[in-house]
């Protein structure tokens, strides 16, 4: 939200460089291919089998061997997706397993070993995957280094930069982060001096993985110099596997112990480019590659036109073009896959990137190789179809220059982002990558070797924020507090990063919501700022934003819009008119005007984000999509729901001309859109939109993301809107599962993962579930928020509602007493979250019959939403739908209807014709005309209510069975008995299906039709049904239930007349 905010947490660096040496990561096969050997006739005492495993062995750091077909089979379905499998299997085994395996995607090629090398033609023609068929090891063994070299050819990491994104470098995050990433990596590597203790910690890192065959590594530590660099790197042993593995996947571990040789092969090749630059004749030439291309990495080629493609590896080309096309017709043979030919243009006297000639070098020596060094961009020239079918194409690239503006604007702004030694450049990126172990890891290691004040001073403070970014607050207060110390006694009171440590502390206890101390934090450093800096410093807007954030959080929202004015002030007298920090600051304001419920001024100042943002920004630039997004949520909150969507197309259209299929920005879209139509009671297609969200951070994140948490939460809302609870309860539960992966144990979206799977239970009736899940949160919250943090009345008020559906009110309205105490200390007077708590208040005073109390707490709802909200938000209908159900109790019907009608009114102005509370408001005036006799007034609201819920809802929505009970009331009113009896037994069939047995909700309809069987004078029947419903409320309810009393009575009067 506040962009500048972290701009202050960066230490001061230390005036020294360390030596580090990294300890050795945790063990894991660094690779994205398995190797696997089926055989039935394995005899690990014959010689000849022995052999021929080890050569298979020596390919890759190992071999998994199978004997039996179907432990084949699972290992391969149970394979991650993006793990390719290499099969080699014998003929026998071969026909038994090969019709079960062809379709599995992580299966890349099956080689069969075969006495006669001939294998019937059928069989090849049919099974696609069929690579080869050889009567040798040694040609198996030949044919899938090839292959796996073909692979690694496939998946060489590369970045794909616009003409739109190099236009753009005021804001890096627009970049493909692995651009930034990789160039920041290899310079920070190349700059280290790696010694004799690398190699040795790369020789037992491989060791412990099995990532090298032990024969390959032996044989590498017995001969690796620094001029054979590229032997090794071209020799099939495993090592480019593992190098190629850590660049695709930003594997930190990986990337820093093979530190040393990334430096060597680079050296070297630049050694061999300075002795062979002249034998070019200062004449252009071309080379050539041929690679296989997902459709999703095309997709951003062809968007890429006359942009920047950088491959962030180092580059195998050759000059011989029959080498590359075989690469290439390789390629095609796999599905999903366009074969490309790079057809690269080299001007020798360039000299951004090194390159060489390596044939005298290369264990592959006759495919003319021309290897270059890590990082090399090409300008994307011209993309030409080579082919009907749509499926091969050349591709023209032009090796950049050092005068090429556009690639040095961005590697300036590169470089000028990563400052300091080499080894905070590193916990820097490590930082930025999300490699939050590792940095933590490094920054303790610095600490260890730490002898100065002003280095231990600087390792604790990105400690603190290691933990601050983990949500360890208690850790990151602990770290920040010894950063403070020794900045306390080593420097003057007013020296400026005095004012930084500060600001480190102000964050951390704005995190842990006890934001008086995040005040006293920031103001100190305000007042040393004040002191020291001119009064238009940047450095003092920044602080105004930290204090109007947590004045935001603290809900004192006109404090917040002060303080980020006065950050505004000092901007527009120093920064031009347009630039982007301006529209930073009119969203702050913005979201304030959110948090207030003041839509409409927060629209105001989005909007003014927004006209800067069209000024400066390209016409598809993501920030003017993000704007979109953002006013389109406010026309979402104020129920404009057509504008909503309106803006949130034209975000997704941006994103969907700029961006890949599968990128992040679009799941976000999808995201604000389906909440548009999650409101409009259109949960069919919010569903579908959640899901499309989900697909593409499945595609695109680790399997553990947050964000694939955050998605999993959201299908699990809408499904509990839906009323489908179990399905709701998966969701919510693959939510907490993700984040029990990734995040520590007391971090507060468990809070949030424990509330959602307790609320879902209380719906099911699993009142005991829902308690220990709400207790579970406010267990969290107690370990990490302060005593009076808001968050603490969202869980008294959860578990408050489980009491009241279990009909404990007095233990209801405890917690509910306790939410709005913390509130009144925590929130200004007229906060919304005090009417969440003053409607709970009035609704068990309601049911205990205590009426006027009741309309005392729902009178202070509906003027505290009043003084927020606009006058028809819909919103404002809660208070008078529930002042209207209590007049309904106190049989004070005109005053119900008014009240019922009032919310109607709102509602038919806010929602769609369709919405299911659209529904809930026919209903209550059905009820109402129900208790007055007006029965076909009644029915006609029952039946516009069901007639939504049909429409808008799936088929046994427990909304639905409320339709048909309360149908069914009408007529048992009216002594149609038949009918009544019908729609009854229509809500018993829904909430049997989606209801527990159990259910409190299932014992109303046997109740209510033993009801309609009493009138019929069927009393056997009506005794039968009411004892059904005696059983399940005595095992749902307390003894003391009023339910369960009116129950025992129906039984009595039963019995005295049969």
């Amino acid at each position: 939200m506040n962009g500048s905010k972290s701009n202050q947490n960066a230490a001061a660096s230390p005036k020294s460089t360390t030596s580090v040496d990294i300890r050795q990561p945790r063990q894991r096969m660094p690779q994205n291919y398995l190797l696997l050997w089926a055989d039935t006739n394995t005899d690990e005492t014959n010689e000849h089998y022995e052999n021929t495993l080890k050569q298979i062995r020596n390919i890759t750091g190992g071999a998994n061997v199978f004997t039996q077909r179907d432990a084949c089979i699972d290992f391969l379905t149970d394979a991650q997706e993006d793990m390719k499998s290499f099969l080699v299997v014998n003929d026998t085994m071969f026909q038994q397993i090969m019709p079960l395996i062809n379709d599995i995607p992580q299966l890349d090629g099956v080689y069969i070993f075969n006495d006669t090398e001939t294998l019937h033609e059928e069989w090849t023609k049919k099974w696609k995957k069929i690579k080869s068929v050889h009567a040798n090891i040694d040609d198996i063994c030949k044919r899938l280094q090839l292959d796996i070299k073909q692979y690694h050819q496939d998946s060489i990491a590369m970045s794909f930069i616009t003409v739109n994104e190099i236009a753009s470098t005021n804001n890096l995050n627009q970049l493909e982060p692995t651009f930034m990433y990789t160039q920041i990596f290899k310079e920070i590597l190349f700059d280290m001096q790696h010694g004799e203790e690398a190699v040795k910690h790369f020789i037992t890192y491989c060791r412990n993985n099995n990532s090298v065959s032990p024969i390959n590594i032996d044989r590498f530590e017995k001969e690796y110099r620094t001029d054979l660099a590229i032997w090794w790197y071209t020799f099939p042993s495993g090592i480019y596997d593992m190098l190629n593995y850590g660049l695709r996947t930003m594997d930190a571990d990986i990337l820093i112990i093979m530190g040393f040789f990334l430096r060597d092969v680079h050296q070297e090749i630049q050694q061999l480019y300075e002795q062979q630059v002249n034998s070019y004749g200062r004449k252009p030439f071309l080379v050539y590659r041929g690679q296989g291309l997902t459709k999703s990495d095309f997709e951003k080629l062809q968007k890429t036109k006359s942009g920047l493609i950088s491959f962030n590896n180092f580059l195998s080309t050759s000059k011989n073009k029959e080498v590359s096309l075989g690469f290439v017709r390789c390629a095609l043979t796999k599905p999903d896959t366009i074969g490309i030919l790079f057809i690269m243009s080299i001007d020798p006297c360039i000299k951004s990137t090194p390159f060489a000639s390596i044939n005298e070098m290369s264990s592959f020596t006759e495919e003319e190789e021309i290897l270059f060094s890590m990082h090399t961009v090409f300008r994307i020239v011209a993309i030409k179809q080579m082919d009907d079918d749509n499926q091969l194409y050349q591709v023209e690239l032009q090796l950049t220059s050092d005068d090429d503006q556009q690639l040095r604007v961005l590697t300036n702004w590169i470089r000028e982002a990563a400052g300091g030694t080499e080894w905070q450049r590193l916990g820097d990126l490590l930082l930025k990558i999300g490699q939050f172990n590792k940095a933590e890891e490094l920054y303790n290691l610095l600490l260890e070797q730490a002898t100065r004040e002003d280095e231990k001073q600087y390792c604790y403070n990105q400690l603190g924020l290691v933990h601050s970014i983990q949500g360890d607050y208690e850790k990151a207060t602990r770290y920040y507090e010894q950063n403070l110390q020794i900045n306390q006694k080593t420097l003057p009171s007013n020296h400026p990063d005095l004012a930084t440590s500060y600001c480190c502390m102000g964050s951390v206890y704005d995190n842990r919501g006890e934001y008086s101390k995040a005040l006293s934090f920031y103001e100190k450093a305000f007042a040393i700022q004040e002191k020291t800096l001119p009064s238009n410093h940047p450095h003092l807007a920044t602080s105004y934003c930290c204090i109007g954030l947590v004045y935001s959080n603290m809900g004192e929202h006109s404090k917040a819009v002060s303080f980020y004015e006065k950050a505004l002030e000092i901007q527009e007298k120093t920064l031009p008119l347009n630039h982007p920090d301006l529209a930073n600051s009119y969203n702050n304001i913005a979201f304030v005007f959110d948090k207030m419920g003041e839509y409409s001024k927060a629209l105001v100042y989005f909007e003014k984000a927004l006209e800067i943002r069209e000024k400066t920004l390209p016409s598809n630039h993501a920030d003017l999509a993000i704007s979109y997004n953002s006013i389109g949520t406010e026309y979402d909150k104020m129920a404009d729901y057509s504008k909503a969507l309106s803006s949130h197309e034209k975000a997704l259209a941006i994103f969907e001309k700029a961006l890949s299929s599968n990128h992040p920005h679009l799941a976000t879209s999808y995201c604000c859109m389906a909440s548009v139509h999650e409101k409009m009671g259109e949960y069919s297609k919010a569903l579908s939109l959640y899901e499309n969200s989900l697909e593409i951070y499945q595609k695109t994140l680790p399997s553990n993301h947050p964000h694939l948490a955050t998605s999993c939460n959201n299908i699990g809302l809408v499904y509990n809107n839906m009323g489908e609870y179990s399905k709701a309860l998966s969701f919510y539960e693959k939510a907490l599962k993700i984040r029990e992966k990734t995040l520590p144990s007391n971090h507060p979206s468990f809070a949030q993962s424990y509330n959602n799977i307790g609320g879902v239970y209380d719906k099911m009736g699993e009142y005991s579930k829902a308690l220990s899940s709400h207790e579970k949160a406010l267990a969290i919250r107690q370990k990490t928020l302060s005593p009076y943090h808001p968050d603490f009345a969202q869980s008294y008020n959860n578990i408050g509602s489980v009491y009241f559906n279990m009909g404990e009110y007095s233990k209801a309205l405890s917690f509910y007493e306790k939410a709005l105490g913390i509130q009144q200390k925590a929130l200004p007077t007229n906060h919304p979250h005090l009417a969440t708590s003053c409607n709970n208040i009035g609704v068990v005073y309601d049911k205990m019959g205590e009426y006027p109390k009741a309309l005392s707490y729902y009178e202070k709802t509906l003027e505290i939403f009043q003084k927020n909200l606009p006058s028809n938000h819909f919103l404002l209908a809660i208070p008078y739908n529930n002042i209207g159900l209590m007049y309904n109790n106190m049989k004070d019907y005109s005053k119900a209807l008014t009240s019922h009608e009032k919310a109607l009114e709102i509602r038919e102005k806010a929602l769609s014709s369709n919405h299911p509370d659209l529904a809930t408001s026919y209903q209550n005036i059905g009820l109402v005309y129900n208790h007055m006799g007006q029965y076909s007034k009644a029915l006609s609201f029952h039946e516009k209510a069901l007639d939504i819920d049909q429409k808008s809802l799936p088929a046994y929505h427990p909304y639905l069975a409320t339709s048909y009970k309360n149908i069914a009331l009408v007529y048992n009113n009216i002594g149609e008995y038949s009918k009544a009896l019908t729609s009854h037994e229509k809500a018993l069939e829904i909430y049997k299906k989606t209801l527990p047995s159990d259910h409190p909700l299932l014992a109303t309809s046997y109740n209510n039709i033993a009801k309609v069987y009493h009138n019929m004078t069927d009393f056997s029947k009506a005794r039968s049904y009411y004892e059904c419903a005696l059983d399940i409320l005595q095992h749902a309810l307390p003894p003391t239930h009023p339910d369960i009393e009116d129950v025992k009575e129906g039984i009595e009067i039963i019995k005295k007349k049969l």
